[in-house]
């Protein structure tokens, strides 16, 4: 970007900010001039497409929503039905939930060769982790409490932090030569699987389901272009699958090179810690992280927050 053109976004910001408080003090309200101040906001979500766009909406942001991925059963179940004989065989001593669409995903592939009732009593036999509260809600519908979860925010650091925890209490919740299953979500995470074998479990990947890229490509693509044109303020990723499948079809349009640089020049919101390190990997530090790891949290947050963080950061690309 040149530096006037910087010079006057950053100054536009500025003033629309001005314009905007200044509306409040006086008592009037002005359409598109509170939160997100009528700011061009991407968000790459899926299956709360049309959630998320209202919510931006309510913000005072224009929306522009393009899926990055849709939710795929493996086309062979065959890891979800040897897992499910083996936990009826008494092969398994322990059983980690990842996510609530992995754990329902799961309960369904077993349902297809065992009835509903055996695989409950079979899970009853053996201590259940949940990660977050998706699985822990699942779980409850077949009346069953985990033995141990993670606080927020809810990542593989929480996970392994209560097992160590768990280890030095009266929780009996041990992974020293446990025979662990761990179903996935999605995509692999291979920090967890490291983490939890070097604490003496043996560790059987349960993959359930993967994420696979939307049938219809043309919204994620046109999002791509919008970004490496820069006509993105503001980008709001809520899974670590978004910003993989993002730079994938980015890079197959060999536009990686000017969609980092319009990423760079956006305010990039991460919903969480395991989504902010894969951006930080591919050369995107987020500027902001919801205090929750919630849309609502993550939506709310970025609009109070946009103008300052965008014109703070504007600010500096000029100077450059």
């Amino acid at each position: 970007m040149l530096r006037g053109q910087g010079l006057a976004l950053a100054q536009d910001l500025h003033a629309q900010k001005k314009q905007a408080g200044g509306a409040r003090d006086s008592g009037q309200q002005f359409p598109g001039m509170s939160g997100f101040e009528g700011l061009r906001v991407l968000a790459l979500e899926s299956r709360r497409a049309p959630e998320l766009a209202k919510l931006i909406t309510t913000y005072g942001g224009q929306p522009m929503v393009a899926p990055s991925m849709r939710e795929l059963p493996l086309d062979s179940n065959k890891e979800a039905l040897a897992f499910a004989a083996g936990l009826f065989a008494g092969e398994f001593d322990m059983l980690v939930f990842l996510t609530g669409v992995g754990a329902r995903a799961l309960q369904s592939v077993v349902e297809t060769a065992h009835k509903r009732e055996d695989y409950v009593a079979a899970l009853r036999r053996i201590p259940i982790v949940a990660r977050g509260p998706k699985p822990v809600a699942v779980l409850r519908e077949l009346g069953i409490t985990p033995a141990l979860t993670a606080p927020e925010p809810n990542t593989w650091r929480e996970l392994l932090r209560a097992f160590d925890d768990a280890a030095n209490s009266a929780a009996g919740v041990r992974l020293q030569g446990a025979r662990v299953a761990v179903q996935e979500y999605g995509v692999s995470n291979p920090e967890l699987l490291i983490g939890l074998a070097a604490r003496g479990a043996q560790v059987t990947r349960v993959p359930v389901y993967q994420w696979a890229l939307p049938d219809d490509l043309a919204p994620l693509r046109a999002a791509i272009a919008a970004i490496a044109d820069a006509a993105i303020d503001v980008v709001l990723f809520t899974t670590t699958v978004q910003v993989i499948h993002l730079f994938q079809i980015a890079a197959e349009m060999k536009l990686e090179e000017k969609m980092l640089l319009g990423l760079n020049r956006a305010l990039v919101a991460s919903i969480g810690p395991t989504t902010t390190e894969e951006l930080v990997r591919r050369g995107i530090p987020p500027d902001l992280e919801p205090s929750h790891p919630k849309m609502g949290f993550l939506v709310k947050e970025t609009a109070e927050r946009a103008a300052d963080l965008l014109l703070a950061k504007r600010k500096g690309e000029v100077s450059v």
